[in-house]
């Protein structure tokens, strides 16, 4: 890692590694990161026992009435240009019945103790590099003659007096420019950075049900919260309705101790357990059988066939 970095004309140049000291104990560090892996150090005091499996609250599903399913329809169908209101107005529905059933950080530290102070590798120690838009000559082709020392005919190029050459304006003629890098001083302050992640690492669960609604229409919409524990560690679910729900939360918290425990230190775990409300409504329009959805806390509606549509554009 080198202090405050510029850009640089002669583009990125990767320190030798001869160029770092090795510091007891961050044996393996590679410069500019990529190596020298350190978990998390295990806690100073001992954790925390985790708690006694909580008892299994009451569950209750709610559903909405025809009325509220009829009114989130309209609603959808009002905000849609080619839709027309018919199919909500005569319409007869048919409800069926639902089945029973944490902040991210990061943050770089410089370890103490791991400072040195090298030549820069780029200038070796100079401070300065040949310019690079004079390849170090200090001087180029005057572009006002084009290097003759003339111009119209036999009159001499006031611009370089006649020499065919003028001083670089990048290096004002001394043919070198001030390191990028080291910033002109020749020296570099070697350090160990330290890279610290705080992360949270999610997997979920969706109980599939029988409605028929794309499971990936769930993320635009929240639901009720039926269950929520967090401590050191969570103990599995017990005792849900939904007997795949109680098997998927005692898979991921095992799995979640398998991924995680070796390669971090675990602070917290949170399992939540949402109940997101779909209700598909069956309605008949002209004869014809027509299904749209209901779903969340925000009432979403999804038509994906909605019968009674027109085709419009905006010029």
């Amino acid at each position: 890692m080198a202090g405050a970095p510029a850009a640089s004309m002669h583009g990125p140049s990767a320190p030798p590694a001869n160029m770092f000291d090795t510091v007891p104990g961050y044996e393996g560090t590679v410069a500019g990161g990529g190596g020298g892996y350190l978990p998390p150090p295990m806690p100073s005091v001992p954790m925390p026992v985790p708690e006694q499996a909580p008892n299994p609250p009451v569950w209750h599903i709610p559903s909405i009435s025809e009325d509220r399913a009829r009114q989130a329809f309209s609603t959808y169908v009002s905000s849609k240009c080619c839709y027309s209101s018919a199919p909500v107005r005569e319409g007869t529905m048919h409800l069926a019945q639902p089945p029973a059933f944490f902040q991210e950080h990061k943050q770089t530290i410089k370890v103490p103790y791991t400072s040195s102070v090298k030549n820069c590798h780029l200038c070796l120690g100079m401070g300065r590099n040949p310019c690079t838009k004079c390849a170090g000559a200090g001087n180029k082709v005057c572009q006002m003659c084009n290097g003759s020392g003339y111009r119209h005919s036999n009159d001499r190029c006031t611009h370089c007096n006649g020499r065919g050459r003028e001083n670089c304006s990048s290096c004002s003629g001394s043919g070198s420019c001030q390191c990028d890098t080291c910033r002109g001083k020749g020296k570099l302050l070697v350090f160990i950075n330290l890279n610290v992640k705080w992360s949270i690492e999610k997997d979920e669960f969706v109980a599939q049900d029988s409605s028929g609604l794309r499971v990936k229409k769930l993320e635009e919409v929240s639901g009720k919260e039926l269950y929520k524990d967090a401590q050191y560690m969570v103990y599995p679910v017990r005792g849900f309705p939904d007997a795949s729900v109680a098997q998927a939360s005692e898979r991921l918290v095992r799995d979640h101790q398998g991924k995680y425990a070796q390669t971090s230190r675990i602070l917290q775990q949170r399992q939540t357990i949402e109940l997101i409300p779909i209700t598909k409504v069956n309605y008949m329009w002209k004869g014809k059988p027509n299904v749209y959805y209901v779903y969340g806390n925000e009432f979403k509606v999804n038509a994906d066939d909605y019968p009674a549509t027109c085709c419009c554009s905006v010029m």
